[in-house]
């Protein structure tokens, strides 16, 4: 992956750690713009949508990184990766259920960094260009709910979804592979484009955000865990129970 045209907006209020973090990714191939405050990441943010991801700091004194998310995810679907502290699972939940594609605890290894950030745009050029890559455009229509891979849309009672990147794709996957049981480390492999790491709540809070949504529209119980396993998108012959 060349990565000379990917745009990184790199937001901490630790100026030395912005530095060092910045000089790896540079080298790695990535232009970065660091900004050190959650008022100067939201303006910025608000007013360009240039960056093809943000690595924003959570615990920054005034604004944090998770008021900046509020913020900017009403207007602006950029991918967000989450810089928490390690231990902070509170944070992190938070942070996904915000909208965050993805999260990372401090202090973080610069190379780990780089990956997550390659995995992020990745999945995301992966979005953007299925069905002008050759891949195969979706429609489906399961439960009411009309997915659309070509135009990443899930239409429930003519309400579009506000999904995520990462939810639509753990959408599209569960819905794909209805009646299937898919693990928590093929969904988070598949979706994140990443392992699944140990005490990892990502896909559970992705998850419980479909969930959410679609109950918002009506749709319940369609999304089956399967304990210690993973998740099963129910086909419309099985009874719409969970075992939750």
């Amino acid at each position: 992956m060349k990565n000379e045209k990917y745009k990184i907006l790199l937001v901490d209020d630790d100026e030395t750690l912005c530095s060092l973090l910045s000089e790896f990714l540079q080298e790695e191939g990535f232009e970065v713009e660091t900004l050190h405050s959650g008022n100067a990441a939201t303006e910025r943010l608000l007013q360009s949508d240039e960056f093809d991801t943000v690595v924003l700091d959570i615990m920054m004194p005034g604004m944090s990184g998770l008021d900046v998310l509020r913020s900017v995810r009403a207007k602006r679907q950029v991918p967000i990766l989450m810089l928490t502290g390690r231990g902070d699972d509170i944070d992190r939940i938070v942070g996904l259920e915000m909208g965050a594609d993805d999260y990372l605890g401090k202090p973080c290894n610069p190379r780990e960094l780089s990956a997550r950030i390659k995995a992020i745009i990745r999945r995301t050029e992966n979005s953007l260009g299925n069905g002008a890559a050759g891949k195969t455009i979706v429609h489906a229509l399961l439960h009411g709910i009309e997915l659309d891979t070509g135009t990443r849309t899930a239409v429930v009672n003519n309400t579009t979804l506000p999904l995520t990147s990462a939810e639509f794709n753990a959408l599209s996957l569960l819905m794909e592979r209805a009646g299937q049981t898919i693990t928590k480390q093929d969904m988070t492999q598949e979706v994140l484009n990443r392992p699944l790491e140990a005490y990892d709540r990502a896909m559970d809070v992705h998850i419980s955000r479909i969930r959410q949504k679609l109950s918002s529209q009506g749709i319940n119980d369609v999304i089956k865990s399967i304990r210690g396993v993973g998740y099963q998108m129910l086909t419309e012959q099985q009874p719409t129970q969970s075992d939750d």
